[in-house]
């Protein structure tokens, strides 16, 4: 009689045991699955960044002038030559500047900072014309070069005024609303509230300069 108690103490006992091993089990599946899901998100989100891009072409005619003094300075000699210049522009982020992290405990990711468009890369075919050397002014490989790098340049300071920067901004800020659907499918939310204030103190300072 007296080993019926015993045996029902060690059901109980033993009921609480596996009780207490399933629920730590649980809490673990939840923490390494809320763990993968961030991980997930996260990885996600950067390659969204990564494929935000807009491209624009430009064709564009450069001028090139240089004007040389004999040894006497009595004489001046010139070269120019006429450049036509097509190139192919990239304008995109670095999504390496991307700061985003998760906060596990209320299944939020935080997209803290988005940088500014830039240029990712810039292909210019130049085709030379009209070229002409002066009498002692003559055209050498390292003006070449040099016409290459202000051709390339002469590109670079044409992309402000050709809109292309507006674009990626606006495109980045529709990869922001299809992060947030990506995000709110395995039931998490996306807090982007740091690139509202960041681009509304930009609209200031611009406003203001």
């Amino acid at each position: 009689m007296d080993s019926i108690p015993l045996l029902i103490i060690g059901l109980i006992l033993g009921a609480a045991l596996m009780y207490w091993l399933f629920s730590r089990f649980r809490i673990k599946q939840n923490i390494e699955r809320t763990n993968q899901q961030s991980i997930i998100l996260l990885e996600k989100i950067r390659s969204v960044c990564k494929l935000i891009s807009v491209e624009g072409d430009f064709a564009e005619i450069y001028t090139y002038e240089n004007t040389k003094n004999d040894f006497t300075n009595l004489f001046r000699s010139k070269k120019k030559a006429l450049l036509v210049i097509n190139a192919k522009v990239h304008i995109g982020y670095d999504f390496k500047k991307v700061k985003v992290h998760a906060d596990k405990e209320k299944r939020k990711i935080i997209l803290a900072y988005m940088p500014r468009p830039e240029v990712l890369s810039i292909e210019p075919e130049i085709q030379y014309y009209d070229i002409k050397s002066g009498m002692f002014n003559f055209f050498s490989s390292e003006d070449i070069t040099t016409l290459n790098k202000e051709g390339k340049q002469h590109i670079l300071n044409k992309i402000p005024q050709s809109g292309l920067m507006e674009t990626a901004r606006k495109d980045a800020w529709q990869a922001v609303m299809m992060i947030e659907k990506i995000v709110e499918t395995i039931g998490w939310k996306l807090d982007y509230t740091a690139l509202e204030l960041s681009e509304e103190r930009q609209k200031l300072l611009e406003e203001n300069s």
